[in-house]
């Protein structure tokens, strides 16, 4: 450090003390409080939700057990992704149960039964074990095991476990609005026929709809088909925005599977 005038050298440990420890390389506030970021990810197969609800109870326990104390006016709040996470869930809670809603109304106008629309309701229930089916399939090492032309098809369909997110209630939420169109081509033929035939017997009941389930087999299939056909280029998707795309697909194709299934039994 030269001195006044520049004529001499003075060593800077003649007026200071030098010492290196660990602290932050910018001085960061936020609100007029100063603040520091902790960045941590989590490991594959892992929900972020639970991540975070799993450090903030291991935090606390260390703090009520004094192995964690923190300094007066020091606090700690996990802040990104996780606070969008739990602000949509709050949201989707909100957001389903009013479309389920909605979709009732829409079937009874259609049919003003209640009954019939309720039956028709019903499809939905049954595409929706079928969304956590394949959720739960995505998650067994056995699955898509194989090979087809030296492509492995778990690499193709890229499965691996799937966690509970936003994404997949999503497409849970859109699942809704396909799975009950069967049920509504089978219902609107089977009003047309009984209209027509006026049956007075459960066995001409019977007949009538299974009259109506066969002239009506090829427009489900189609329906159910096209969906299904659709949702595979997603399935398979790689690159930007495949990591929320294809947990949106999944619960709409093990859904409209399912409903495939059914149109035969």
């Amino acid at each position: 450090m030269p001195a006044k005038g520049g004529r001499e050298q003075i060593p800077i440990t003649e007026i200071a003390e030098i010492r290196y420890v660990r602290g932050p390389q910018v001085i960061k506030s936020e609100d007029t409080f100063l603040t520091g970021y902790v960045l941590f990810d989590m490991k594959p197969g892992n929900a972020e939700v639970d991540v975070v609800e799993d450090c903030q109870r291991y935090l606390q326990a260390k703090i009520d057990s004094g192995e964690l104390v923190l300094p007066a006016g020091v606090s700690y709040i996990f802040a990104g992704s996780y606070e969008n996470q739990i602000r949509a869930q709050k949201t989707l809670s909100i957001v389903l149960p009013l479309a389920m809603f909605a979709i009732f109304l829409i079937l009874y106008f259609q049919f003003k039964s209640v009954p019939t629309t309720l039956l028709v309701f019903s499809g939905i229930f049954v595409a929706w074990a079928g969304g956590f089916i394949l959720i739960w399939l995505y998650s067994q090492s056995w699955v898509l095991d194989f090979s087809v032309f030296g492509t492995n098809m778990r690499d193709l369909f890229q499965v691996h476990t799937i966690n509970m997110s936003v994404a997949v209630w999503v497409g849970f939420l859109a699942l809704f609005g396909i799975a009950s169109d069967n049920g509504v081509i089978q219902s609107v033929y089977l009003n047309q026929i009984f209209r027509e035939t006026k049956p007075g017997t459960i066995g001409q009941i019977r007949d009538a709809t299974i009259v109506a389930a066969q002239r009506r087999v090829r427009p489900c299939l189609m329906t159910t088909a096209t969906t299904i056909l659709a949702l595979i280029p997603i399935l398979t998707s790689v690159g930007r925005g495949s990591d929320v795309m294809v947990p949106m697909a999944i619960p709409s194709f093990g859904g409209m599977l399912v409903v495939l299934i059914s149109i035969f039994v």
